[in-house]
């Protein structure tokens, strides 16, 4: 049997190696015409049985794929479409009242890119070992994060569209799972680099409270939301690049799809940096905003004053993760993104530049300064504000783990490292998706390893077992880190004398 009852309609999947997959489900109306830049609404009921063996159109978007470099395995060959809604089912099997642990990800690609039906998110790994896996697509940059509250009449909330699509694509997974074999009872959301960032958004969301139970978040934490005044000023921009008054809805409705997704890229890749201003750090112009409406203040804020307190929490980073972004974009993208200036950061401390990098290269004594610079640079981005949220969290719930992972891709030389986006075909055991990522010899031991790590924390609340060494609770003073390499090995606040320059800094 392959059909389920949704609360829309019936759903016909497909069978594979693990169980069942059900692809391109409507989770929510489709957002076009009236409802362009509008909260998602219920999906629309249909009659009969609703073919599910497709994976449903992707948010219109410049490809990964088409642009160069190793992140053209985080590309999809989906179509583009504004009505992009859907979202996907992985389950070892629809028997009643399985109740089975379910994991819904959610993609990154700096809030502008990348989908639910990636091949290397195929959830078969995650089925065969007893998890229902759902992936998830959401609106895109203009689509998805532009803020317009102040701008238009009847706009509140726009500048946070993607999230709360995606807590329409969990309110789906309360209301359906079961007839899945899921557990709506034991939900872990988790995600990567902008899909983290996300769950640390949702972490601080009052609307998503009580739609899971666990996180898991990879390359991504709870800063990265921007203010409403910045958010405003990327909007006015973009609407003069779309040549559309404020509070013109019938004009801006009338926009072809395509030239929001090139206006957002003209801002993005630009003009983001000099509309952010003192929030250039945060490097994306559409981003979550805190607008007061959808969150009153920063995620990471709001996880300190005890938000997400009952929330089981992994935390983690690459070594290297912005490695990535400075040799391992297409030559189009990697033009546009300057070295890294790490100066800003460290202004209201009085150190200089230079004496930071002292401190990152006594950790890489044979580096060059644009190797420090990344190093620096990944600090800001991931690292660091992982340990902030883990900070935060254990405040409220001890039960907070801390990994980082560093095996080293071979290649382009080696020139990669442990870079950014490199543990997810490890996490979802899909190496020979992203073998120009990986290579033909990642370790296969690997894989296995933090997959199995992954179910477990989503099935108990609790990362050990399996050939890992024994893994305690993170608190600051010990600060234990599993280390996800050639070997697993348990790590006591790696990086300590890089990690306290950011101390009152970020």
């Amino acid at each position: 049997m392959t059909e389920v009852r949704t609360t829309a309609g019936v759903v016909r999947g497909t069978a594979t190696s693990s169980g069942l997959a059900f692809k391109g489900i409507p989770f929510a109306a489709p957002p076009t015409g009236e409802n362009r830049f509008r909260p998602p609404l219920p999906a629309t009921p249909w009659e009969g049985v609703r073919d599910a063996s497709e994976y449903g159109p992707i948010c219109p978007q410049l490809q990964l794929g088409d642009t160069g470099g190793v992140l053209a395995a985080l590309g999809s060959g989906e179509p583009m479409d504004e009505d992009c809604l859907f979202l996907n089912v992985w389950t070892p099997g629809i028997d009643a009242g399985a109740k089975r642990p379910t994991m819904v990800f959610i993609h990154g690609g700096a809030f502008r890119g990348g989908s639910g039906s990636t091949a290397m998110y195929d959830g078969t790994a995650f089925a065969r070992d007893g998890v229902v896996l759902v992936t998830i697509n959401y609106r895109l940059h203009a689509l998805g994060f532009l803020a317009l509250d102040e701008l238009f009449d009847g706009a509140e909330g726009t500048g946070n569209l993607g999230i709360l699509d995606q807590i329409a694509a969990l309110r789906w997974v309360r209301d359906n799972i079961a007839a899945f074999g899921g557990d709506p009872d034991n939900v872990t959301i988790f995600g990567e680099s902008a899909g983290a960032m996300s769950v640390g958004t949702l972490l601080g969301t009052p609307s998503a409270q009580g739609l899971f139970h666990r996180a898991i978040l990879e390359s991504g934490a709870a800063r990265h939301n921007i203010s409403a005044a910045t958010a405003r000023r990327v909007a006015e921009r973009t609407l003069e690049l779309l040549e559309v008054a404020p509070g013109d809805w019938d004009a801006l409705r009338a926009v072809p799809v395509d030239t929001i997704v090139a206006v957002s890229n003209q801002v993005s890749l630009f003009e983001g940096r000099d509309l952010l201003g003192d929030e250039r750090g945060i490097g994306m112009a559409y981003v979550p905003v805190v607008d007061g409406a959808t969150r009153e203040s920063l995620p990471i804020d709001l996880v300190r004053n005890g938000s997400a307190r009952g929330i089981d929490l992994l935390v983690g980073t690459c070594a290297e993760e912005w490695r990535l972004f400075i040799w391992g974009l297409g030559p189009e993208l990697a033009k546009n993104l300057p070295p890294p200036d790490i100066a800003p950061y460290f202004a209201s401390s009085g150190r200089s530049a230079d004496e930071v990098l002292k401190v990152y290269a006594e950790a890489r004594p044979d580096g060059e300064e644009l190797d420090l610079l990344a190093d620096a640079q990944a600090d800001y981005m991931f690292g660091i504000p992982a340990v902030r949220l883990a900070e935060a969290q254990v405040q409220h719930d001890p039960d907070v783990w801390l990994y980082r992972f560093s095996w080293r891709t071979p290649v382009m030389e080696g020139v990669l490292g442990a870079c950014h986006a490199l543990e997810l075909p490890f996490v979802f055991e899909t190496l020979d998706s992203a073998r120009d990522f990986v290579s033909d010899q990642a370790p296969v031991d690997l894989a296995a390893s933090i997959h199995a790590t992954w179910v477990r924390f989503a099935s108990t609340g609790d990362p050990n077992g399996g050939d890992l060494p024994a893994w305690p609770r993170y608190d600051e003073s010990t600060r234990a880190v599993m280390d996800f390499g050639a070997t697993r090995t348990l790590l006591h606040d790696p990086g300590a004398a890089q990690r306290q320059l950011w101390d009152g800094v970020w």
